[in-house]
């Protein structure tokens, strides 16, 4: 697990395939890796890779055809700037919201305006995500986690404060630019209890007459 405050900028060093799918090697930049251990869970761009190698300034994981074709890392080249964080501990501030690490879709960037020393992003998000993205809630994009400050079907926006930017490679985002976006953890657990009995079947969806049943709606 994650709490979407990134600590450092890397850098994709090396893309290999591997049997059909991926290994990555990712430069860490500032990143302190003297307590990683092989096996340890770092987020990259928001995606949880597993070190299956350690160097003093780089670790290398194994990446999945599923996790390949559900996130931006199918776009990285070599040179290719990542957010990262390490899994955090017990003694962790959570300085944002509980990040699995697990990529729901991928977004697009589709505004981003100066608003005095912040920046304000605009993202579409998959139709499919919409349900789960609500005003003042929480999202990650790349890893970072942020508040969402108004939703327009589904899309959304964001206010991005100087020291994020400064932090993270949202400073190098565009209009166009396509970011992994992981929505709040408890939506989705939230979603899967509202259906109770029907969650065993496979077209069991949220209804306006189960929202009406669970109290959601008048």
């Amino acid at each position: 697990m994650f709490t979407g405050i990134i600590l450092a900028i890397g850098k994709i060093s090396a893309i290999e395939r591997k049997s059909g799918d991926f290994r990555l090697k990712i430069d860490t930049g500032t990143l302190p890796l003297t307590d990683t251990q092989l096996g340890d869970s770092i987020a990259v761009n928001g995606v949880c890779l597993t070190a299956i190698e350690l160097g003093a300034r780089h670790f290398c994981a194994d990446v999945s055809n599923e996790t390949w074709t559900r996130t931006t890392l199918s776009h990285a080249a070599v040179g290719t700037p990542v957010n990262l964080e390490l899994a955090l501990t017990p003694t962790t501030r959570m300085g944002g919201h509980i990040v699995s690490g697990h990529i729901d879709g991928i977004g697009k960037v589709i505004g981003k305006k100066a608003d005095a020393r912040s920046v304000r992003f605009t993202v579409q998000a998959p139709d499919n995500l919409a349900k789960y993205i609500a005003e003042k809630g929480s999202i990650c994009i790349n890893g970072i986690s942020l508040t969402i400050n108004e939703v327009n079907g589904a899309a959304f926006g964001v206010n991005i404060v100087p020291h994020t930017l400064q932090g993270t490679t949202l400073n190098e985002a565009v209009v166009g630019t396509e970011v992994n976006l992981e929505v709040d953890i408890l939506a989705r657990y939230m979603e899967r209890l509202m259906r109770g009995d029907a969650a065993a079947h496979a077209h069991g969806n949220i209804t306006e007459e189960l929202l009406q049943k669970s109290g959601f709606l008048n």
